[in-house]
């Protein structure tokens, strides 16, 4: 980010050029970030800068300072993991995290602090030093542990203190008992039983004194059983044998594929990722149910106009079409789609991805090897040399993929691949901070998808909600819609689980690149004018499509704030 920060803070007349090379000569011989050398050298106040940030990112800015943060927060992410990406978390909206960070554009810390959570990440910018000031202030040793104390405050004592030595699991005995009736059948049991409830992943863990099996479904996890502790090993081991791995490895992680066969012929494809812990390994499978994919375009939840911009744009003999969004969002059923539109016999398409999560008749799919130097630039310059028609590259991680991609599309194919950004207007934001010229963005891009994933209210037990017009408005909902429709709210039946929701619906922000738009980028706009141009223009946004479905009774209120932002900064 550094230069690239540096540049718009020259182009914007906030630091002189000798200023900048004062701030880059600091960091060179100091370390650090250039914005904090930037604030140490007097070259610009800390809340312009921040407000700088807040405007080009298009993301809000906070004053930790006048602002406290609740302490259940403060623990969802390490202290060394805060200090590393120079972040703070300091709220929590449904699934989503709020954290303040002084570089917005760091998709690693945003990728990272993702996986670390387990929920979408949503920035808001703050300046390094009041963030490192807030680290200090919200980790300090309180007491327990932590904390400081004097070994004359405890008498000597032999019979006090035991040291617990941990026992080595016999693998002979682990890998007889994971063959054995009752385990073979507990195990068959999670599967199935995580099938028929439309689960996603299973989450198989084990704790000190506890070992709990969790399902997600429609996004959020559930605890579904506790099994035996002493079942721990044996059920661990069976997963590993199904999977084909190696039950004497238990101190590294590994990952391999469970195929079963049901009735009538239906295959089930586990992904199994097998990760070790403090007290055992922790298995997570990912269910690939193919007869569950939905590739047809129609049925995804697009409004006309956005889909027929998107046909119109994936139907074009070149270019690129970016999809993106959180991990979880649903970006690659939308690509498989737009591959399934386009899958034709007298077109070639190749497909580099991470994993390869299903299989298709007349597509060429390649999985990537990184350990072996397969990355998706390798897999992207070897496509150039296959006579490809469509490439598909599983996802946009740095600025080599980034530039061979961009050069595909303005060389006569068709490129689709996926970011993680927050909307639309903010991925060419993460385009040009790569180090893509706006003029390349401009010409090889021809349309920008965001999407998340809301959870559908079960049409058994929703039930009619009320709330008061201010809310309804600081929401979004225009003041002459309200009144015009029926809010309703989560209930709870047997037929979802008592959880008031029953599968999920695909929130779509569709942003061609209209002219207005490209020129825009030419002369540098941030994110904020990138939107307000879109919207202007006819782009729907996601929190706009999110209460679209909660005015026609799919969704809630609560879905609708939990998975969009709103449109206005307030």
């Amino acid at each position: 980010m550094s230069n690239r920060l540096g540049e718009l803070l020259v182009r914007g007349n906030l630091i002189s050029v000798a200023q900048l090379r004062k701030a880059v000569s600091d960091q060179s011989q100091e370390g650090g970030r250039l914005s904090y050398h930037l604030i140490k050298t007097g070259a610009i106040e800390e809340s312009k800068l921040v407000e700088f940030l807040s405007k080009q990112y298009g993301v809000p800015s906070i004053n930790l300072d006048e602002f406290e943060v609740d302490p259940e927060i403060i623990k969802l992410i390490p202290k060394e993991i805060c200090e590393k990406h120079v972040v703070l978390p300091v709220n929590r909206v449904a699934s989503s995290l709020i954290v303040a960070m002084s570089d917005p554009a760091n998709i690693f810390a945003l990728d990272d602090l993702k996986f670390i959570t387990g929920y979408n990440i949503e920035c808001i910018v703050a300046s390094e030093i009041a963030i490192k000031a807030a680290i200090e202030k919200y980790y300090a040793p309180k007491s327990g542990l932590d904390a400081e104390f004097s070994f004359g405050e405890f008498e000597e004592d032999e019979e006090s203190v035991e040291v617990v030595e941990e026992q080595d699991d016999n693998i002979a005995e682990a890998a007889k008992m994971a063959e054995d009736a009752p385990v073979v059948k507990l195990v068959n049991m999670i599967l199935l039983d995580a099938i028929q409830k439309g689960a996603s992943d299973i989450h198989i863990e084990p704790y000190e004194k506890v070992f709990r099996v969790r399902f997600r479904v429609d996004g959020a996890l559930y605890e579904v059983t506790r099994p035996p502790m002493a079942l721990k090993n044996a059920v661990i081991s069976r997963l590993k044998i199904m999977s084909s791995l190696d039950i004497s490895e238990r101190r590294l992680p590994q990952d391999g594929r469970i195929k079963l066969k049901l009735g009538k012929g239906k295959e089930m494809d586990f992904r199994v990722s097998v990760c070790p812990t403090l007290f055992g390994e922790k298995v997570v499978l990912r269910l690939l149910d193919k007869s569950n994919l939905e590739v047809d375009m129609t049925k995804l939840g697009f409004e006309p106009k956005p889909l027929q911009w998107f046909k119109d744009a994936i139907e074009r003999p070149y270019g690129m079409v970016l999809v993106t969004g959180p991990t979880g969002s649903g970006k690659t059923t939308t690509l498989y789609s737009a591959l399934s539109e386009l899958n034709k016999v007298t077109d070639n398409i190749s497909t580099a991805e991470d994993p390869v999560e299903f299989n298709f008749a007349g597509i060429n799919q390649v999985q990537m090897h990184d350990e072996i130097g397969l990355n998706f630039a390798a897999a992207l310059r070897s496509f150039l040399r296959q006579d490809p028609d469509i490439i598909m590259i599983g996802e946009i991680r740095d600025f080599e993929t980034a530039e061979i991609g961009i050069k595909a599309a303005l060389t006569g194919h068709m490129v689709l691949s996926t970011l993680h950004t927050n909307d639309a207007p903010s991925t060419v934001s993460r385009l040009l901070n790569m180090g893509v010229e706006p003029f390349l963005v401009t010409a090889a891009v021809n349309l920008i998808l965001a999407q998340r994933l809301a959870r559908r209210l079960c049409p058994e037990c929703k039930r009619p909600a009320k709330t008061d017009e201010a809310t309804l408005i600081k929401a979004g909902v225009p003041p002459e819609r309200i009144g015009s429709f029926q809010l309703f709210e989560k209930g709870g039946c047997p037929k979802c689980n008592d959880r008031g929701y029953k599968g999920r619906i695909a929130l779509f922000e569709v942003m061609p690149l209209w002219d207005g738009l490209k020129d825009l980028i030419i002369n540098g706009a941030s994110s904020v004018e990138l939107k307000q141009e879109a919207i202007r223009l006819g782009m729907q946004t996601l929190r706009m499509a999110a209460l679209n479905k909660m005015m026609e009774g799919v969704t809630s209120l609560d879905e609708v704030i939990g998975n969009t932002a709103p449109d206005t900064m307030g």
